[in-house]
């Protein structure tokens, strides 16, 4: 069996960073993996400012935030960021024409032995798989949105994927200290399969004027106990990221109750994918946590 010791995390958002950061405060070798310098200097200034927290809530000591933080090398150049890998993550953009374009130079660069993981939210491992030459080390590591915080990891398995593989990235998972949950590879896996089309359905409770924004999420937190309303959250993940899988689950299992409401595809067509962009289903103000419903989406 494969030791892993060296990890490569392609993509240097939300995501990457998170994986990144957790990799290495558990002692692996990280080398973080991105295009852009400058999100790679942004991701090492988040991976610090989370630490910073952890040091306050005394979680960590300053010793262990100066180790995490030598644990992690960043790379513009993906053939040496992933030249000495034993496990790389891909955590790019939930596009599947770039993610497949990204295995195929994995495949390329990557030592023969090397584990290629996705972490992708809802795109089929078994496709991602087939654009290499290894699908037998082809697998899901779909972490949970903050990764430093969430326990859950999504292993899937692909049709190829080796019981070895998984195996391994089971006990990688439960080392890192998370809750590894083995899911088949159908579009959604579990997690997107439940929450998105919930989300899409609160929009089109909103769409066809049942109710506006703020009732809509008061009536899921405070009689469902979610502890954040589907609107807001969709606000969080992305309106895009929310349209992009509710299109895979739609096209994946042809279903038309998996159909992106309008409303969504709207908002997302006028750029207003959330928190991201300033405005979503709420508006935010730079700087603050504070939300208030935008006008456009109350119910006359």
């Amino acid at each position: 069996m494969l030791d892993i010791k060296n990890v490569s995390v392609i993509g240097a958002g939300t995501m990457g960073n998170g994986i990144a950061h957790v990799f290495a405060m558990h002692n692996f070798n990280v080398n973080l993996v991105d295009v852009a310098a400058e999100a790679l200097e942004k991701a090492q200034a988040t991976i610090a400012k989370n630490l910073d927290r952890m040091v306050d809530k005394e979680k960590i000591t300053e010793a262990q935030k100066a180790e995490t933080l030598q644990n992690i090398n960043t790379f513009t150049n993906l053939s040496e960021g992933i030249a000495n890998a034993n496990l790389v993550v891909e955590a790019a953009t939930e596009n599947i024409d770039l993610k497949l374009k990204i295995f195929k130079q994995l495949d390329e660069s990557a030592p023969d032995n090397c584990i290629l993981a996705s972490n992708t939210s809802s795109i089929s491992i078994t496709k991602i798989a087939a654009a290499t030459n290894r699908a037998e080390n082809v697998v899901g590591m779909h972490f949970m949105n903050p990764v430093p915080i969430m326990k859950l990891v999504e292993i899937i398995k692909g049709y190829r994927t080796s019981s070895e593989v998984v195996e391994q990235i089971f006990t990688l998972s439960k080392i890192l200290g998370k809750v590894p949950v083995l899911v088949n590879d159908y579009p959604g896996f579990v997690a997107n399969r439940i929450l998105i089309p919930m989300i899409n359905e609160a929009i089109y409770t909103l769409f066809e004027g049942v109710a506006d924004v703020e009732a809509i999420d008061t009536v899921m937190k405070l009689g469902m106990a979610h502890p954040m309303g589907p609107l807001q959250l969709a606000d969080f993940i992305g309106l895009d990221v929310v349209l992009a899988i509710t299109k895979v689950l739609y096209n994946g299992l042809g279903n038309q109750k998996y159909a992106p409401c309008p409303l969504l595809v709207n908002m997302v067509t006028a750029g207003k994918l959330g928190k991201k962009t300033g405005e979503g289903f709420y508006t935010y103000t730079k700087g603050s946590k504070d939300i208030c419903v935008s006008s456009a989406f109350v119910v006359q």
